[in-house]
């Protein structure tokens, strides 16, 4: 494709996991294809996200001020300004579909996410899964610009900041749904564990009842520090770019680690790998999860209750385990010198 003269329309609202997933892709897409611009359309919270991302634009937009059939032709009225050539619909839900619409009469090439809703059925159905691995969000990502005839060949290879310090971890120890947090009393004896020897303990969550929690794990030791309520989502940013490992469910903070180009021990209970949504750059033998429990994967994001009632996927996970596995991965990064 003639490249020279295109601007691409890009959509992506959804969950904080699902935008900072993008970022990764849309950085290697523009080192591939220098002469486009893209026009990055998202929730105003998550622009630093995009920062990172060479000849482009970021658009915000408040869904509040747009709601309805009318709030959208208000919208794509605003995007026409834009002058955009092509269109990339990363999200392919029903508002960007009526956005598709809308801007057919300036935008003619546009291309939509395959979310691949048949497979994703079979992986988490409750009889006769089929439990393979399906195709990885960042490539159904780059599936659409492929769509409108570009090349783009991913790495799915983390780029670590040089700086980072060695003797530091960052623990993100919520997600949206129970289904897929370790038991937090668990988790709070890892911190302690680490913090005892000697690691510096960085946590990450959001919202009061998760800051309350958090600043009473500060409390049991010095060497652990909660940023939750204190810093922005920019400086948290910067803080994951410079932790030598970080800890986390399957939630944001898994793909912001991998926006960041840092190594991440993942834990999933409900969900799966498999589905897709494993972080960037990031490597299955850093997840810990029960591999041979069949009722797993549930669902594709968490949002289900467990039919079980008793959380066995999560609750099964040995401790100690998870421990050994995160001063294993650091001792892995840090320089024979400084292992304990």
């Amino acid at each position: 494709m003639n490249n020279s003269k295109e601007k691409i329309l890009v959509f992506r609202f959804s969950s904080m996991g699902d935008v900072a997933m993008t970022v990764p892709v849309l950085k290697e897409f523009i080192e591939q294809n220098p002469k486009v611009e893209l026009l990055i359309v998202s929730r105003p919270s998550f622009k630093p996200f995009f920062q990172s991302v060479p000849n482009a634009t970021f658009i915000g937009v408040d869904l509040e001020n747009y709601k309805g059939l009318r709030g959208l032709k208000k919208l794509a009225h605003e995007l026409k300004m834009y002058k955009a050539t092509l269109l990339a619909d990363l999200h392919n839900v029903l508002r960007t579909k009526i956005l598709k619409l809308l801007l057919s009469s300036s935008i003619k090439h546009k291309a939509s996410l395959n979310k691949g809703r048949k497979e994703r059925k079979a992986l988490t159905r409750r009889r006769n899964k089929i439990l393979t691995p399906l195709r990885p969000m960042p490539e159904r990502y780059a599936d659409v610009f492929r769509k409108l005839g570009f090349t783009i060949n991913l790495s799915h290879r983390l780029h670590p900041d040089p700086d980072k310090n060695q003797n530091c971890i960052g623990v993100a120890p919520f997600a949206n749904y129970t289904e897929k947090m370790y038991p937090l009393d668990r988790m709070k004896d890892i911190c302690l564990n680490l913090a005892k020897k000697n690691y510096t303990v960085y946590l990450f969550g959001g919202g009061q009842k998760e800051s309350d929690i958090l600043q009473s794990w500060e409390n049991l030791h010095p060497n652990i520090h909660s940023l939750t309520g204190k810093t922005s989502l920019e400086d948290q940013m910067k803080i994951i770019s410079t932790v030598s490992l970080m800890v986390s469910m399957d939630s944001a903070n898994m793909h912001i680690a991998s926006l960041m180009g840092t190594r991440v021990i993942s834990i999933w209970g409900a969900t799966h790998p498999f589905a897709g949504f494993l972080g960037y750059g990031q490597k299955e033998e850093d997840t810990l999860q029960m591999y041979h429990l069949d009722c797993r994967p549930c669902s594709v994001f968490g949002n289900k209750p467990c039919y079980r009632k008793d959380l066995m996927c999560m609750q099964t996970l040995d401790k100690s385990l998870l421990l050994t596995k995160i001063v294993n991965a650091c001792r892995s990064i840090r320089p024979p010198h400084r292992i304990d």
